[in-house]
């Protein structure tokens, strides 16, 4: 590429080899000399940021650009021979993969509480598959990639892990009332958990495209509850669930060896036709699918806007994400020290966790049931 020489200009680039990367930095290694007259190519699937003497500068899209520093080839080497010939303007370009990631996988780690208004306390587990895209490639790096080289998937993919559950746990919390009615809420379950997640996946510049819920289970012991309960959906009263359950006991000592095994399964054969032709019926089962599609849109007026406007032609807003105010959301400016709407120091901490008052299992920020014992915070 022509990086960090004595003459000629760099030509920069880059190509994703593993499909994985989220961010590459040029130079790979620290920080270069880019000169005065570089040229920058950006793929369509790409946003390039330009950082010059430690600050975002601008944030490139799809095409070919020329980058302007203070370093002049050769000149710039002779002045900064007290530097051991290291100029101190400083420039790097940060590779943004713009594209859907798809099935990144999340679930449950541990079990976590739920309580069920039939089945009482239990705790579930729960799996599924989210697509992730970056879209305020500049926010992203500021918030999370900081100054790596290499940023991938993997390296993100437990943190947002760990906000899904969370959510998830409040999201059940408020929405469900028992277990037995999930086959038939998985699609609403997506939707709305994918909903929930916007807002804090949105403070890092990403955005989930789409979530699925593959499977929410409950232990063992809860399940063979469930089945012993829809088996007795089955008949009309208890004494023809215990008729069932001693015909199962037949059939199983029908099939031990011996003389009283095989007199056992004759009787039976006999006596099974008559105990269970009117005791089943049909039912049939439907299934939903959705998707959810996200357009391009202004974070203030909502507005529909084209995908590389900086500013929005409604209302005025800024587009492109340097950072992002901690208590309102509202987009800031590179060196602002305060929000232009609610007032909130720029460097103020994040929030902490929330502490559960019963279990002191930490939650995080802003939950509304606690992951471990499923109490109300």
């Amino acid at each position: 590429m022509g990086k960090d020489n004595l003459i000629f200009l760099e030509n920069i680039e880059w190509f994703d080899d593993t499909g994985k990367e989220l961010v590459h930095r040029i130079p790979e290694k620290g920080s270069g000399e880019i000169k005065f007259g570089a040229q920058l190519t950006v793929r369509s699937s790409q946003a390039a940021v330009f950082f010059y003497q430690g600050k975002a500068i601008e944030a490139y899209g799809p095409g070919r650009h020329t980058l302007k520093t203070a370093n002049i080839p050769i000149l710039t080497k002779i002045i900064s021979i007290p530097w051991a010939l290291e100029s101190p303007l400083r420039a790097e370009i940060y590779f943004v993969n713009m594209k859907v990631f798809t099935n990144l996988k999340w679930g449950t780690r541990d079990p976590v509480a739920f309580k069920d208004s039939e089945l009482g306390l239990i705790r579930l587990r729960a799996f599924g598959i989210f697509n992730l895209q970056v879209v305020q490639p500049v926010l992203f790096i500021n918030s999370l990639v900081g100054t790596q080289g290499m940023f991938t998937t993997a390296e993100i993919e437990e943190y947002l892990n760990l906000v899904i559950v969370s959510r998830f746990n409040d999201f059940m919390g408020n929405k469900i009332d028992t277990i037995l009615s999930l086959p038939s809420t998985y699609d609403d379950l997506s939707e709305g958990l994918a909903m929930r997640c916007e807002k804090d996946f949105s403070h890092f510049g990403l955005r989930m495209t789409h979530l699925y819920v593959n499977a929410i289970t409950p232990p063992k012991e809860v399940q063979e509850a469930i089945d012993d309960r829809s088996r007795m959906g089955v008949f009309d009263d208890m004494n023809k669930l215990m008729k069932m359950k001693a015909a199962m006991a037949m059939e199983k000592a029908s099939e031990s060896e011996g003389t009283s095994g095989s007199g056992m399964g004759m009787g039976m054969g006999l006596m099974m036709p008559a105990m269970f032709a009117r005791y089943f019926a049909d039912d049939s089962s439907s299934s939903t699918a959705a998707s959810v599609q996200g357009d391009s849109m202004c974070h203030e007026c909502k507005n529909p806007i084209p995908p590389a406007a900086k500013f929005c032609p409604f209302c005025g807003h800024q587009q492109l994400v340097f950072m992002q105010c901690e208590s309102c959301g509202k987009n800031l400016a590179p060196n602002a020290k305060f929000c232009s709407r609610c007032g909130t120091p720029v460097l103020e901490k994040k929030a902490k966790g929330i502490i559960c008052p019963k279990c002191r299992t930490p939650n995080l920020s802003k939950s509304q049931f606690c992951i471990q014992c499923g109490e109300k915070i």
